[in-house]
C-alpha cells in the first residue's frame, strides 16, 4: 500500500495510522512482502531473457534458452508452474476520426418505449456516419439488478460481464418521449413483453452457440438474476443473447466505443461470483481535489490484487473481454486503477483513505493482449490527480489520454496527439448550461453550493476561446466552440449530444441524488435532431478539421518524426 502520496497541488499527503491497519487488515497482509506470484507478465519489446520449458496456449511447446519475449508469440502460456503473459508491445492504434458522446438511455425516438434503445442506437449509428462520424463513445451497457427500482446509474452494475436488458428494442411498445426516464415502468412493459415473447421461442443454434461460448459464467448469472426475481434463468440467457444480436447490428453500422465502469455493485451478481477476491469491508473512491474538497465515496468493492493475482486474473480478463465486444474501442473509466486505487475503511469518510498499488504490468499486459486480440484500441479516462510516470506508462502502450476543454488551460491546438479530445463529460457542464448561467441556477435548486468564482473563470475563457460576445446565443457558442475543438491534433475528438441538441441540463449532477441523475432525455427526440440545424453544423466542422501534419510514426506508445 501507499503510506503518502501528492494530492492535486502536488503537496504530501500522508495516510493516519487507523486508515494503514484497517488497510493492511483488509488485505489480510502478513509478513513483510506480498506473496509470491503466480503470474510473469512480459511485453514482447521488453528486454529481459527467458528460459525454461513454455507450454503454449495453442498447445506447443517452446524451450527458451535466454530467449527475448519477442520470440514469443502473445498469449497466456505456462512457464513452470506460472502463467506466462506474453503481451504486444502496444494495442492497436485508433483512428483519427471524430465521433458523438452518447448517453444511450437519453437518445429516442419515436419507436423507443420510454427509453433510449439498441433499434435507437442503430439509427443514430447510421445517420452519424452519414455525418462523417467514425465511432460512438457509449455510455456503459452494464447489467444491473433486474429488481425495482432499477439502478440509474451506469457506473453502479450489478454485473460488467453483461448488458442491461432495458436496452432492448421491442417492437409495439413506442411511447412518447417522457420528461424524465422512468425506469420501473420501462421495467415492467419490457420485461412483460420479452416474457411472452420467450414463451414462443421455439430455440435457435445462435442462441445454444450463444450459452456455449459464454460458458459459467452466463450460468452463474443468469442464476442470480433468477433469484432475484423469479423468472427463469434460462429466460435470463436469452435476454443477454438478444441484447448481444442487437448490439452486434448497431456495431455493424459504425465503431462504439464501449466504456467500462471502474467497479461494480456490492450486491450484485459480479460480487457474488467473485467474492473471494474482493476486499471485506472496504470501498473504492478519490481523495479531496480541486473539484471535490470532501473527496469520493463509490460505494463500490475493491479487487484485493494480490487475490486477483493468485486468481491468475480471471475476473479481470472475462470483464475486459466482455467490454470489447462488439467495439472498436473501449473507454477505462479511472484508468489509474490499473496502478493505484484509494480505499475507504469501514467507518471512515473519503478523505480517511488510503492508496493501495496494485500490479500495474500485469493488468496493462493484460489491457493491450485483450485490445489486440480484439483488434480495438483503448482510451483511459485519466482525468484527476495521475501520477507524471502513469501516464508515461499508458502512453508507452498505446493506451490513449484524455482532454477536456474545461479543465485544460491550454488552447485545443496544443492538445496531445495521443488523446481523445472532448469539450465536456457527462458530469461537467453542457455547454449551453454554463453559458447561460443556468447550470448553476440548477446547482443552487439542488441545494449545492457551486464554485460560482470557478464557473466565471470557466465562462469567460470560453468567451476567448470562442470570440463570442457576451449576448451571443447558446447555440453560436456551441458552434464555435467546435471549431475550436477541432483544431486539436488529437486522434479521437468526441461532442456530445447533449451539446448538439442544445440541453441546458448535465446527464449527472455530482453530489446530488434527486432522480434526475442519468434519466434526463435530450430535449430533441432523434427525428428532430437529425433536422436541426446545429448538429450537422457541428459534424461538419469536425470533419472538415485539418489532416495531421505532423507526419509522425507512432511505433508503440513512443513517436519520431519523419526525415
Amino acid at each position: 500500500m501507499v503510506r503518502s502520496h501528492l494530492d492535486w497541488k502536488r503537496r504530501p499527503q500522508a495516510a493516519s495510522d487507523s486508515a494503514v491497519a484497517a488497510v493492511l487488515e483488509a488485505l489480510g497482509a502478513s509478513g513483510s512482502a506480498p506473496p509470491a506470484s503466480p503470474v510473469l507478465a512480459v511485453f514482447q519489446d521488453d528486454r529481459r531473457p527467458l528460459s525454461g520449458d513454455v507450454q503454449l496456449e495453442d498447445g506447443g511447446r517452446r524451450l527458451l534458452r535466454g530467449e527475448l519475449p519477442a520470440t514469443l508469440p502473445p498469449g497466456y502460456h505456462r512457464l513452470g508452474d506460472r502463467l506466462l503473459i506474453v503481451a504486444p508491445p502496444a494495442c492497436p492504434p485508433a483512428p483519427r476520426a471524430w465521433g458523438w458522446a452518447v448517453q444511450l438511455y437519453s437518445a429516442l425516438s419515436g419507436e423507443s418505449a420510454g427509453i433510449g434503445d439498441l433499434g435507437d442506437l442503430r439509427r443514430l449509428a447510421r445517420w452519424s456516419a452519414e455525418l462523417g462520424a467514425e465511432v460512438l463513445l457509449l455510455n456503459p451497457l452494464h447489467a444491473p439488478a433486474p429488481t425495482k427500482p432499477q439502478q440509474a446509474s451506469p457506473y453502479f452494475p450489478s454485473s460488467r460481464l453483461y448488458r442491461n436488458p432495458l436496452y432492448l428494442r421491442v417492437e409495439g411498445l413506442a411511447a412518447e418521449r417522457p420528461p424524465l426516464i422512468d425506469r420501473d415502468q420501462v421495467f415492467d412493459q419490457k420485461l412483460a413483453a420479452l416474457e411472452r415473447e420467450f414463451v414462443a421461442f421455439a430455440g435457435d443454434p445462435g442462441f445454444d452457440a450463444y450459452r456455449q461460448r459464454e460458458g459459467g459464467a452466463l450460468a452463474r448469472f443468469s442464476r442470480f438474476c433468477s433469484d432475484l426475481d423469479s423468472r427463469s434463468a434460462e429466460f435470463h440467457a436469452w435476454l443477454q443473447w438478444r441484447l448481444d444480436e442487437q448490439l452486434g447490428a448497431a456495431a455493424g453500422e459504425i465503431g462504439l466505443i464501449h466504456d467500462l465502469a471502474i467497479g461494480v455493485d456490492p450486491g450484485g451478481s459480479d460480487a457474488a461470483m467473485w467474492r473471494d477476491v474482493l476486499a471485506p469491508g472496504v470501498r473504492i473512491g478519490a481523495p479531496p481535489d480541486e473539484f471535490n474538497g470532501a473527496g469520493q465515496d463509490w460505494g463500490m468493492p475493491p479487487f484485493d490484487p494480490w487475490k486477483l493475482r493468485a486468481a491468475r486474473y480471471e475476473p479481470f480478463i472475462r470483464t475486459l473481454r466482455a467490454a470489447f465486444r462488439h467495439g472498436r474501442g473501449v473507454r477505462i473509466d479511472h484508468v489509474m486503477g490499473l496502478f493505484r486505487l484509494w480505499w475507504i475503511p469501514p467507518g471512515a469518510g473519503p478523505a480517511g483513505g488510503a492508496y493501495v498499488r496494485y500490479p500495474w504490468r500485469d493488468l496493462l499486459a493484460i489491457v493491450a493482449l485483450e485490445a489486440a486480440r480484439a483488434g480495438a484500441f483503448v482510451i483511459g479516462e485519466d482525468l484527476g490527480t495521475v501520477e507524471t510516470w502513469v501516464r508515461r506508462e499508458l502512453r508507452r502502450r498505446g493506451v490513449l489520454s484524455c482532454r477536456v476543454l474545461w479543465f485544460e488551460s491550454r488552447r485545443p491546438a496544443r492538445y496531445p496527439a495521443a488523446a481523445m479530445a472532448a469539450v465536456s463529460t457527462h458530469d461537467l457542464p453542457t455547454i449551453a448550461g454554463l453559458w447561460t448561467g443556468r447550470d448553476l441556477d440548477l446547482q443552487r435548486e439542488a441545494g449545492l453550493e457551486p464554485n460560482e468564482a470557478g464557473t466565471a473563470e470557466i465562462r469567460a475563457r470560453l468567451r476567448r476561446l470562442t470570440r463570442a460576445a457576451k449576448d451571443a446565443p447558446a447555440g453560436e457558442v456551441a458552434r464555435r466552440t467546435y471549431e475550436e475543438l477541432a483544431a486539436a491534433p488529437s486522434l479521437l475528438l468526441t461532442a456530445t449530444l447533449e451539446d448538439a441538441a442544445g440541453a441546458f441540463e448535465r446527464p449527472n449532477l455530482p453530489g446530488t441524488v434527486d432522480g434526475r441523475n442519468w434519466s434526463r432525455p435530450l430535449p430533441l427526440t432523434l427525428e428532430e435532431l437529425e433536422q436541426a440545424p446545429l448538429p450537422r453544423q457541428i459534424a461538419a466542422t469536425l470533419s472538415r478539421r485539418e489532416p495531421d501534419t505532423s507526419r509522425r510514426e507512432r511505433v508503440g506508445g513512443k513517436s519520431r518524426r519523419r526525415k
